[in-house]
């Protein structure tokens, strides 16, 4: 079994920088790409970034392309997610997730495994 382990998530001023870890044992060798997804109360999850397992590719949503990146330590099992510019707007809990990444988007029902989030508060 896959467990991501999320943290680094906290409170920080709009324009301000953030960075998510996630720990998930085995991804890789399990054929799974981890991701993030974001989610705040009454609405549906969001998938924000993956990077695909086959070729590093990446994936971002239009809402946070040219602000968030993400990158991964395969040594390490980790992924990140390097958020700049934030803004209240982003405010939500996010959730590593391993499961199935492409450039085309990102679907909660194509990831079997998901860590227990963290809270990222932008305050307007």
């Amino acid at each position: 079994e896959v467990q991501p382990v999320e943290s680094g998530g906290g409170l920080v001023e709009a324009g301000g920088t953030l960075r998510l870890s996630c720990v998930a044992s085995g991804f890789a060798s399990r054929g799974y790409s981890l991701g993030w997804f974001r989610q705040t109360p009454g609405k549906e999850r969001e998938g924000v970034s993956c990077i695909a397992k086959s070729d590093g590719s990446t994936y971002y949503a239009d809402s946070v392309k040219g602000r968030f990146t993400m990158s991964r330590d395969n040594a390490k099992d980790a992924v990140y997610l390097q958020m700049s510019r934030l803004k209240p707007e982003d405010t939500a809990v996010y959730y590593c997730a391993a499961g199935y990444c492409d450039r085309n988007g990102m679907r909660a029902y194509e990831y079997d495994y998901w860590g227990q989030g963290t809270q990222v508060t932008v305050p307007s």
